[in-house]
């Protein structure tokens, strides 16, 4: 039943993932500017991934060619695959913390100093931001329930290709 849905309504499925991570962003900027909670570069990197995914999922929604729409589910899992990545670099971090933590630049500061080549390594290093949980809901730090989201958009889109490649191949014999 579920998997037909994701045959007929391909386009209702990339714009509920465009609305839930719109929904995810404003949930952390609430975080942000509500709670007070300072995002760490690796934070900031999610976000920009979380923003690509809506934006390539809300526009993939509004066309009706399939394969256009396979494309579109494509690159939004390719997205959700490296938000997902960045996620679980910084569970890592957190579940292990590297044993020099210090306190690093803001990802603007890093970005305004250093050329480009030095900012990404900069980034996936972590610094001493990037291993601290400042909030937790059912055990889980925010990378963590990112990871998951990440996970499970990468996950959606994949069961939407594949319905979709089959419903084409079915069609074509």
């Amino acid at each position: 039943m579920l998997l037909t849905y994701f045959e007929a309504a391909p386009r209702r499925v990339l714009a509920l993932v465009s609305v839930a991570c719109v929904a995810m962003l404003a949930f952390g900027l609430y975080l942000q500017h509500v709670v007070g909670l300072e995002p760490c570069p690796m934070c900031i990197v999610q976000r920009y991934a979380l923003a690509v995914v809506a934006i390539v999922a809300g526009v993939t929604a509004f066309f009706s060619t399939k394969w256009l729409v396979m494309a579109g589910a494509a690159k939004t899992m390719l997205f959700a695959g490296f938000g997902a990545f960045v996620a679980a670099r910084q569970s890592w971090l957190q579940w292990y913390p590297p044993e020099e933590a210090s306190c690093g630049r803001d990802f603007y500061g890093m970005i305004e100093t250093f050329p480009l080549q030095r900012v990404i390594p900069m980034i996936f290093k972590g610094s001493g931001d990037c291993t601290k949980i400042d909030w937790a809901f059912l055990g889980l730090s925010i990378a963590n329930w990112s990871f998951l989201c990440f996970s499970g958009i990468a996950l959606l889109m994949l069961v939407l290709l594949v319905v979709q490649a089959r419903g084409a191949g079915r069609s074509k014999a």
